[in-house]
C-alpha cells in the first residue's frame, strides 16, 4: 500500500485563517429556519406576502419556547453558555436530523480544547496499514479530516485510480470531485450525490474544526476554483452517510455497481475507513475480481483517465 505521512503535505493555496464559528452557527441556523414554511409546523401562514423565506425568527422563538431576543442572539452566532435544554427545544422546532443536531450542538460547543488535536498531523498505524493490505478482495482505503486519503489498498489504487502517483495534497477526495471534474464525472454515475456527500462531510468536520486553518484554505480555494462546490457550501446541508450504493464507471470494466460501508475508528474518532463491495455471483463482482487481477495495470488506467 501507497501511503505519504500526513506531516509531510502541504496545505493548500490561499491566507490559511480559521472558518469564523459565529458565521457558521448564524448561517446554519437561518438556512434551516429558511427551510421551514409555517404551514411546515403547524402555524397559520395567513396567506400574505412573507418578507423572509421560511419561518420567521418569532415564530420559531414560539416554537422552542424560548424569547424572540435569546433566539436571536443565538441566530446572530452567540452560542455561548446555551443550555443543551434550550439547543435541544431549537433542533425539534427547526425538524433537525440526528446530523443536524449534532453539528448544531457542535458549532455552539467551545473549541479552545481542539486546537492542539486539529494541528496535530494524522497517521496511520502500522496495524492498520497492514489491515488495509489483508483485505485483498474489496476495496477499501482510510480517509480523515478535510476527506484527505490517508491509506489505501490495491484493489482501491485499482478502482479509484492510483493515489500514489499524485502529490500529498492532492490526495483528497474534494479536490478530485471539484478541481479534477472531468475524472470524477467519469467515475461517478451520480457526480451530484457524491459532490453533495462531499461537502456534507466537510460541513461536519468546519462544525468539529472551525479552527483548522488547512480546512480554511481547502474551503477557500474550492470556492474560488468551483461555482458547484460554491452552490452546494452554500446551502449547509450537513448529514452522516455510513453506507450506501455508489455506481462507478471505470475505464477497463465499465460501470460497477458497489455497496460501501464506513466505519469509524474507536481510537481516532477523525479517521474512517470505508469498503466497496459487490453483491456475490454479480457482473459487478466479476469485474472487482478482474481488477484484482489486473492490479496495477488497472491502477494506471484510473490514473490516465484522470489526467486526461
Amino acid at each position: 500500500m501507497d501511503e505519504q505521512p500526513a506531516e509531510e503535505r502541504e496545505p493548500g493555496s490561499g491566507a490559511e485563517e480559521a472558518l469564523d464559528p459565529r458565521a457558521e452557527l448564524s448561517e446554519f441556523l437561518r438556512s434551516r429556519r429558511a427551510r421551514l414554511k409555517p404551514e411546515d409546523v403547524g402555524l397559520p401562514s395567513y396567506g400574505r406576502r412573507r418578507r423572509v423565506p421560511g419561518l420567521r425568527r418569532e415564530e420559531l422563538a414560539q416554537l422552542a419556547g424560548v424569547s424572540v431576543a435569546y433566539y436571536t442572539r443565538l441566530e446572530q452566532g452567540n452560542g455561548r453558555n446555551v443550555s443543551g435544554e434550550v439547543l435541544n427545544a431549537i433542533a425539534r422546532a427547526l425538524r433537525l436530523t440526528d446530523a443536524e443536531h449534532a453539528h448544531l450542538l457542535h458549532l455552539t460547543k467551545p473549541k479552545q480544547h481542539r486546537r492542539r488535536k486539529t494541528s496535530r498531523p494524522q497517521q496511520l498505524r502500522p496495524a492498520l496499514r497492514q489491515l488495509l493490505d489483508s483485505m485483498d478482495s474489496v476495496p477499501a482505503y482510510v480517509v480523515g479530516r478535510r476527506t484527505d486519503v490517508l491509506g489505501w489498498n490495491r484493489l482501491a489504487s485499482a478502482l479509484f485510480g492510483d493515489w500514489g502517483t499524485l502529490p500529498g495534497e492532492q490526495r483528497n477526495w474534494a479536490r478530485l470531485v471539484f478541481l479534477h471534474e472531468e475524472f470524477s464525472r467519469e467515475l461517478f454515475v451520480d457526480w451530484e450525490a457524491k459532490a453533495s456527500d462531499i461537502v456534507s462531510f466537510l460541513r461536519m468536520d468546519a462544525g468539529c474544526h472551525a479552527d483548522d486553518p488547512r480546512l480554511a484554505a481547502l474551503v477557500g480555494e474550492l470556492s474560488v476554483k468551483s461555482a458547484d462546490f460554491r452552490r452546494l457550501w452554500a446551502a449547509h446541508d450537513v448529514r452522516e452517510k455510513g453506507y450506501g450504493t455508489k455506481q462507478l464507471r471505470h475505464a477497463l470494466v465499465g460501470e460497477l455497481t458497489l455497496s460501501f460501508e464506513t466505519f469509524k475508528l474507536a481510537a481516532d474518532e477523525d479517521l474512517h475507513l470505508v469498503t466497496y463491495h459487490a453483491e456475490p455471483g454479480s457482473a459487478s463482482a466479476e469485474s472487482l475480481r478482474l481488477l484484482a487481477s489486473w492490479g496495477a495495470d488497472a491502477s494506471r488506467a484510473g490514473t490516465a483517465s484522470r489526467e486526461g
